[in-house]
C-alpha cells in the first residue's frame, strides 16, 4: 500500500472527497515528520513508535575499492513495531 492507496481507502471508508482525505493524510504525515525532526518520540498505540537514533562516526569500507572511508556521525529515523501489531502479523 502506498500513500495514494491510503488516501483512497480513507476516502471510501469515511465517505470523504479524495482531496479532503489527501489533506488529512498529508497533515498526519507532516506532523509525524515534524516531531521526528524535532527529536521527539511519536507513539501510536497498537501500531508502533517513531524515534531517531544517533550513530557516532566510524570507519567504513568502499565496497568497490575496499578503501577505508571515514563516515561522519548521523541521526536516522527509526520505527519500532508495537506488540499488538507484531502479534497480529505473527498469527497469519
Amino acid at each position: 500500500m502506498n500513500r495514494s492507496d491510503l488516501v483512497e481507502a480513507l476516502a471510501k471508508s469515511h465517505d470523504l472527497p479524495r482531496r479532503t482525505a489527501d489533506t488529512i493524510v498529508g497533515h498526519i504525515f507532516g506532523t509525524i515528520t515534524d516531531a521526528i525532526l524535532s527529536d521527539e518520540r511519536v507513539e501510536i498505540r497498537g501500531f508502533g513508535s517513531f524515534t531517531t537514533r544517533h550513530y557516532g562516526p566510524y570507519t567504513g569500507r568502499n565496497p568497490r575499492t575496499g578503501r577505508a572511508v571515514d563516515v561522519e556521525s548521523k541521526r536516522l529515523p527509526y520505527f519500532k513495531v508495537g506488540k499488538e501489531l507484531r502479534e497480529r502479523v505473527d498469527e497469519i
